[in-house]
């Protein structure tokens, strides 16, 4: 599944491409890929006109905000990538929403281009967010997020007081999006070894030092990540069909076998929550 840096990755490709572009027509090639309105028909009648004026993240979602007032509101989920392609690029098998866009602007030859979502598990969703209705009341998943990394208020003291109050393992805290927003699977993994910490300790059990650590490692992670263009592991790409390439450069996750780049003890694998979990046994004490 796409994370923080795979997301805000898109979210600048786009800010770099569709910004001043009006959508003209659309398709809807999988109804249940909208999630609101439940009509996929009310959906392209209600963004037809709409200019693009600025993309948003929050945590993994994508949020554009048009120059009408009214927005629209994506997530990827496990499999699914927004493209940016001319209008006679051929239409693939997992193509599920096709926006037809034309270039605004005084004395501009007009261009055409289109802007695709494409899902191969089909889990992502789209949704369309009225002017006089808030995000959150339409894409419900956001009520609950919790801090972004890059927030001000997304400190140690503050990660302190949410590992305080829970005994689960700290990578299964990771994972909560009510905890931090936009971390995943693998980013979890990657904090966790910057901050020297096993997965299956207890949250509660770290000590102000170790909360510390790990706030390092969260922001190091995930800003590397950015740098790298997020993590191309399966079917992750950016807007012009590019794959990241952070995974040449990871510390553990899915390097299983292999040696420690720090202390070359092999690195291990187990299953926490259900979640593929990896770490060295070594230099991440319990």
């Amino acid at each position: 599944m796409p994370e923080l840096p795979e997301v805000e990755t898109v979210r600048i490709g786009l800010n770099e491409n569709t910004l001043g572009w009006q959508i003209e027509g659309g398709e809807v090639l999988l109804p249940r890929a909208i999630a609101y309105p439940e009509n996929s028909g009310t959906f392209l009648t209600s963004i037809i006109g709409a200019e693009f004026a600025e993309w948003q993240r929050r945590g993994k979602y994508l949020i554009a905000q048009f120059s009408q007032g009214d927005r629209l509101g994506v997530h990827l989920r496990m499999t699914g990538s927004l493209l940016w392609c001319d209008r006679d690029t051929t239409v693939g098998k997992h193509t599920r929403v096709r926006l037809f866009l034309k270039e605004k602007g005084k004395g501009k030859k007009e261009r055409l281009k289109e802007l695709r979502f494409d899902d191969q598990r089909t889990f992502g969703k789209v949704w369309w967010v009225p002017s006089n209705q808030t995000n959150e009341s339409i894409i419900t998943g956001l009520q609950k997020l919790g801090l972004e990394p890059f927030d001000n208020e997304f400190t140690p003291e503050h990660l302190a007081a949410k590992f305080s109050r829970t005994s689960r393992p700290i990578k299964t805290v990771l994972l909560d999006q009510e905890t931090v927003a936009g971390i995943g699977n693998i980013y979890a993994d990657e904090s966790l070894f910057l901050g020297k910490i096993h997965p299956q300790k207890a949250a509660n059990s770290l000590s102000i030092d170790q909360v510390t650590a790990l706030h390092r490692g969260i922001i190091h992670s995930l800003s590397d990540g950015i740098a790298k263009g997020g993590t191309t592991f399966s079917s992750f790409q950016n807007v012009a069909g590019l794959k990241g390439n952070y995974i040449d450069t990871a510390w553990v996750f899915r390097r299983t076998g292999k040696p420690c780049n720090i202390c070359g003890t092999t690195i291990s694998r187990i299953k926490l929550g259900g979640r593929s979990t990896h770490f060295c046994s070594q230099c991440q004490s319990f």
